[in-house]
């Protein structure tokens, strides 16, 4: 007769404790031993995160160069790769009410020099306009114009569809444990 194996282990990363009794586990705990040293620093959640940004961010973009209400000077350019994930932090950061451009800079994580760039592509472009503060003639106000509101209303279709392509090739229950796991991640960090 063969012996019976022990239960398995709970993994420390799950417990919430090591070994040791800390809350966090130590390195060595949760590190997994891999056939290739190197192999980590292609797999680790941090690069993953990173390409499926960059891939959800490039659908969206690709998604909005072919809605026929983009304005078709805006469409050519996103099909030309000449708006780029970098112009989405507008889209996403800038109330509807408009914003500062430090505001708009901190909540992208951006400086305000490089946000300052991008809004004068986008002003450039006719999706927003900066004015002076009335509150303070030392600092700008960013608003969307009209041509800006299309694009927002064609950005969330796209993510709308982007999401749905992407539940489709997960399937319905990863993909909420996903945006549930992003979620409690990224809840509690503030940039």
């Amino acid at each position: 007769m063969r012996p019976t194996p022990p239960p398995p282990r709970q993994s420390p990363a799950l417990s919430g404790s090591s070994a040791r009794g800390d809350a966090a586990p130590a390195a060595q705990e949760i590190v997994p031993a891999l056939a290739d040293p190197a192999a980590w620093r292609q797999t680790h959640l941090g690069r993953l995160l990173g390409h499926a940004m960059r891939r959800f961010d490039a659908r969206v973009l690709e998604l909005m160069a072919r809605d026929v209400e983009v304005p078709l000077a805006l469409a050519n350019l996103a099909a030309r790769a000449q708006i780029t994930a970098a112009h989405i932090h507008i889209t996403r950061h800038l109330a509807l009410e408009g914003s500062r451009l430090t505001q708009l800079a901190a909540q992208a994580g951006m400086t305000k020099q490089a946000m300052g760039d991008l809004v004068e592509q986008c002003e450039a472009w006719g999706l927003v306009t900066r004015e002076a503060d009335p509150r303070d003639r030392r600092a700008r106000w960013v608003r969307f114009t009209p041509t800006g509101r299309a694009w927002l209303a064609a950005f969330h279709r796209a993510v709308a569809q982007a999401e749905a392509e992407f539940r489709a090739d997960v399937g319905e229950d990863v993909a909420t444990v996903v945006k549930l796991g992003l979620e409690a991640y990224a809840g509690g960090w503030e940039p």
